[in-house]
């Protein structure tokens, strides 16, 4: 292959590179159709002419004569700007022509290029920055109870100490990540991120990495250009620690340094890394008989229980059941593109009588449902019989026996007889199931394990 026939091949078509070469009299044997481009001439029109009459001034002259490289000067052509280099070519210690190439054609389009790109950056950080932003605020607490009020005046007051950390406890569909987004939005950290990790969904032995990041090698699997944990994505912001009572014990110690001291150190890394953020965590347990029981630590308990909100339970003020009830229709009509209007007194009354369990998360659901029927009815309100509550009859045995069992004995019978019955209608399928009942399916496994339901 000829040298013309290399530099064809390696250059002709390349839109990025304005390429040329010539003898050693200077006259053009190669030039390709970038540069052409730039030059308004044809091939005919250039290859075989002495350089000097193509582009007067050109380096490429001068390589020839000195025989020493210019690399990277300006090289203006027809108002094009170029960044050029002129090599000479050697072939057995004699020179016998001249190689030039030009990038960055035109620095115009260099910059358009980096605004282009910039605006693509930005793009993206809108994008990351909405995935990790609160999506709700005080309004969307729905209640008049005044014990909800109450937990509510709390967490807009602790809302402005934005280094404090808080702790929410109540059942669960309570809407402790309501409060938790609530109080992050109306913060000093509010325009930056709010990252929610549940503590119960990700398996223990990917915890470590989730919260703490690694560093690329750190281990088998991992990542080749390493992961930031969710500390690091919430730097300056809020991370929110859903059901931090499923915690396990050897990573509650190192949760503990991060909240006392701010920093954190990746898995495979060796140097502790600092971040401000502020701690939210939530949970549906008794952390304080869990202390007792050995189950967490009591300096992390107490670390993160500096300022405590108890979110009241829905069969604590069903006198909020009507406005969230219209909130819920309201709501879903518009994902459902359901046209339902209200609810009747008799159908109100069946949701007064219920004991709710699942709390405001189960009353959509069940809402939900019921708008699905009503509409398949072409109805324009929900009545009683749109409602189909699992286990509503044994909510009347449930105030029968809670006499004399308790409320944690009561719940957790009524949770494996729910679990027991989703389960026999879906045929056991077990995506299903937490689906239905609103559930990562690590958690409906974590309670199939825990009821002894095997299948």
């Amino acid at each position: 292959m000829s040298i013309c026939e290399m530099l064809e091949y390696l250059f002709d078509q390349n839109p990025y590179m304005a390429t040329i070469m010539v003898d050693k009299n200077g006259k053009v044997i190669f030039v390709n159709e970038t540069y052409l481009r730039i030059l308004r001439l044809t091939k005919k029109e250039v290859i075989g002419k002495h350089i000097g009459t193509i582009t007067p001034n050109s380096r490429t002259l001068v390589a020839l004569k000195t025989g020493k490289a210019a690399v990277g000067y300006n090289w203006i052509v027809n108002d094009q700007h170029l960044i050029a280099t002129s090599l000479p070519v050697y072939e057995n210690n004699q020179i016998i022509g001249s190689f030039a190439y030009s990038i960055f054609l035109n620095i115009w389009d260099a910059k358009n290029l980096v605004e282009d790109l910039l605006s693509e950056l930005n793009m993206y950080k809108n994008q990351v920055h909405s995935l990790l932003k609160s999506k709700y605020d005080f309004d969307d607490i729905i209640g008049e109870d005044q014990k909800l009020k109450e937990s509510i005046l709390l967490a807009a007051q602790i809302a402005h100490h934005g280094n404090t950390t808080v702790m929410i406890t109540g059942e669960s569909g309570t809407g402790k990540e309501l409060f938790a987004h609530a109080i992050h939005n109306l913060s000093c950290r509010s325009q930056f991120p709010f990252v929610r990790v549940n503590c119960a969904a990700i398996p223990e032995n990917l915890l470590e990495a989730e919260l703490f990041g690694y560093e690329k090698g750190a281990y088998t699997g991992a990542n080749k250009e390493g992961k930031l944990g969710k500390f690091e994505l919430a730097n300056r912001g809020t991370v929110f620690l859903d059901e931090i009572g499923e915690m396990p014990l050897s990573m509650q110690s190192k949760l503990l340094v991060v909240l006392q001291e701010q920093v954190v150190e990746r898995l495979g890394g060796i140097h502790p890394i600092k971040v401000d953020l502020r701690v939210i965590a939530a949970t549906n347990r008794d952390l304080a008989q869990m202390v007792q029981e050995g189950l967490f630590r009591e300096d992390l308990f107490y670390r993160l229980n500096v300022f405590n909100i108890t979110v009241p339970a829905l069969r604590n003020h069903k006198r909020d059941i009507p406005l969230l009830v219209k909130h819920f229709i309201n709501k879903l009509n518009i994902r459902l593109n359901t046209h339902i209007s209200g609810i009747t007194n008799d159908g109100l009354d069946y949701l007064y009588e219920y004991h709710w369990p699942g709390n405001i998360r189960e009353l959509e659901n069940v809402i939900e449902r019921a708008l699905i029927l009503a509409d398949m009815e072409k109805a324009r309100q929900l009545t009683r019989k749109h409602f189909n509550l699992w286990d509503y009859d044994k909510s009347a045995s449930l105030s029968d026996r809670k006499h004399f069992k308790s409320l944690k004995t009561i719940i957790e019978e009524y949770e494996k007889d729910a679990l027991m019955e989703v389960l026999g209608k879906t045929n056991f399928d077990k995506k299903q199931t937490a689906a239905y009942l609103d559930i990562d399916l690590s958690s409906l496994y974590r309670k199939m394990r825990k009821y002894k339901i095997l299948k």
